[in-house]
Formats: C-alpha cells, structure tokens, sequence
C-alpha cells in the first residue's frame, strides 16, 4: 500500500479537509500515476454533501485527473513512465459485457467502478482525484494529447466528454441546429464542441449575462429564456437539444422547440420526475434521452479532436486552501468556467 495526501470530508456537513489515504499495491495491469491536476465538478458538491445518496466517509472525490505515470504493472503495454495521462468518471468495469466489448464502459450491464464513491476491485471505497496519487487499471488511463496544457485539460474528462459523447451519438455536424440549455461547466464547453462539428449553435440561458462568452466560443445565437417569448419564437427549431442544467424545466416547452425527428437529451439529472405531454413527442416523432458521460474509446477520441481543433475549457486553477471556497463559489454560479486544482499543493 501507497499513503499518499489528499483533500477529503469526513460528513456531509463539514469542510473539506487535509488527510491521509491508502492507493493498493500495482496490480499486473495497473498504472500507478502521480497527479499534478484535479477538477472541481458540481458531482463532486452532490456526493460528498451525501445529495446523491448515503456514502462512506471519508471520501475523496475527483474525477477529473491528470497526471504522469509513475509506476506500470508488470503487463502494462500501453503506458510508460513519465506519459501525460487521465483519468475520467470510471475507473473500471466488467470488461465482459456487449457494453464493454464496444468501448462503452459507462454503460457497463454489470455496472461500472466509479472513480470515487465506488466499491474497488478490492473491496475498498474508491477515492479520487483530489490526492497525489492514484492506481488505475490500464484500460480506464487516458493518454493526454502533448498539445493540450496539462493545467487546463481536466475538465475535458468530464464535462468535455459528457458534451461530446452524445453530440457525436446524434450526428451533430454541418447542417444540424444545435441548441445548448445552460452555460456553465458543461454548456460552455458544448458549445466549442458543437461549433468545431461544424453544427449551427445556439445557447438557451436564463440571461443574456454570459452572451458575450458564448459568442466568442463559437454560438451563432445566444437567447435568453427568462423572455416569455424566447420559447414561444424558436418552436420547431432544433434538431438536438442538450440539457445541461441540474433544474428542473418545464419540458412541454423545451420539446415545441424540437424539429420532426429532433431529440432532447438529458445531461445534467434533475432530482425530479419528467412530465411531457405524449402528443408533443407522437405528432412530430420527437424524442428525449438521456446520456451518460462516455466510455473509455470515446473519451480519447474527444481528446484527440479538442488538440486537433484547440478546444479547452475555460479554467480557474486554484491551491488546496481554496477547495472550500472554491465549492461556495460554484453554488453561486461564480466561476467561469471550471475549476482546476493544483494538486501538487497537497504537499
């Protein structure tokens, strides 16, 4: 066993706070990585707040990792010491399942290992990336394109995927209307994504605050949805809507904005019941969806796509004592877009 610092809570009430965890021994097929950068995701404030459900404490989140290795198991073919790598959302799987055999990890049929708040393959609770080091298994370590700067990249492992996986499920490219529900973490990076596709985009925003933002990364319309007649003018529109926001919406609206055929895809996970009335989605083959964040051969794609077209998400990078302030000012929607901590602070 490895101990190795980290930032933690001890309850769902207290602050996070420096301590000490445990990284297993290197299996045959792990990679042990030395992290130098870890992203703050809403995710992370719903888990440790115990949002999401009942967890074991104390508990590391993180899943937004970026690294160096440092040690490989002694069948490890794809890593070496001292390669850039990643991890994202998943940090194992069955490896067995038709889900798996296709590169989808995250939709695993005998369910995925969570990089955080999971049960390992040793029976302990996974802890994540807001520590010095981690042990992955090989299949889940990302390699991390030598364009992208490692400070900026972490973001991408989460909310850059969770964007590209389902705009490349639906076929976003030249001649689709693209709109984007929210402009934060995940919608700003949506809209990099979506205008490199070469889709046309549009942001749906409560206000016009950030319209500036979204233009100059790449929207070609900006709307504000606090405008009763926002909705009500742009009816038939779309052919793919991402939801990014954790709220609840008044669905029935959003669908009137879907083109035939158009889709509604469910990113970020309101706590409440969807309502729809089923003719909205029959008289004009309307669909909504949900999507996950994105297997292991997706997430290296997206990679691979944002050095192509210099895509990064917009970043804060912080120190360790900032992680709790950090956290509130997510809560009041004061960042933008993403941040990003320095885990060499752990020290």
């Amino acid at each position: 066993m490895r101990t190795v610092n980290a930032y933690g809570a001890v309850s769902a009430t207290a602050p996070l706070e420096p301590m000490t965890i445990e990284r297993r021994d290197l299996g045959p097929h792990d990679v042990l990585i030395e992290i130098d950068y870890a992203g703050i995701c809403h995710s992370d404030i719903h888990t440790v707040r115990g949002e999401w459900g009942e967890i074991a404490y104390p508990q590391v989140v993180g899943h937004e990792i970026v690294g160096h290795v440092a040690a490989t198991g002694s069948e490890v073919t794809g890593h070496k010491v001292g390669d850039r790598v990643g991890v994202g959302c998943e940090s194992g799987s069955c490896g067995e399942c038709e889900q798996c055999a296709d590169g989808e990890e995250v939709y695993c049929l005998r369910g995925n290992i969570q990089t955080y708040a999971g049960v390992d393959v040793d029976g302990s609770i996974t802890q994540g990336g807001y520590s010095q080091a981690t042990v992955i298994h090989e299949r889940f370590v990302l390699s991390i394109p030598e364009s992208l700067p490692m400070e900026k990249v972490a973001p991408l492992l989460c909310a850059g995927v969770t964007l590209y996986s389902p705009l490349k499920h639906w076929n976003a490219g030249p001649g689709t209307r693209v709109a984007i529900i929210g402009m934060g973490g995940l919608g700003h990076v949506g809209v990099k994504l979506a205008h490199a596709l070469g889709a046309e985009v549009t942001v749906l925003s409560r206000t016009l605050a950030k319209k500036d933002d979204g233009l100059a990364f790449g929207a070609d319309h900006y709307f504000a949805t606090e405008d009763p007649q926002t909705l009500h003018e742009h009816q038939g529109e779309y052919d793919l809507i991402l939801s990014t926001v954790s709220a609840g919406l008044d669905y029935d609206r959003y669908v009137d904005l879907l083109a035939v055929n158009g889709t509604l895809v469910l990113l970020g996970a309101p706590t409440d019941a969807l309502s729809v009335t089923p003719m909205k989605l029959i008289t004009h083959r309307r669909s909504i969806a949900g999507s996950a964040n994105g297997g292991i051969k997706v997430t290296q794609e997206m990679l691979e796509f944002c050095a192509e077209h210099d895509i990064l998400p917009e970043t804060e990078l912080i120190g360790a004592d900032s992680i709790n302030e950090a956290y509130q000012r997510v809560l009041a929607s004061d960042v933008r877009y993403r941040f990003v901590i320095d885990t060499k602070t752990f020290a």
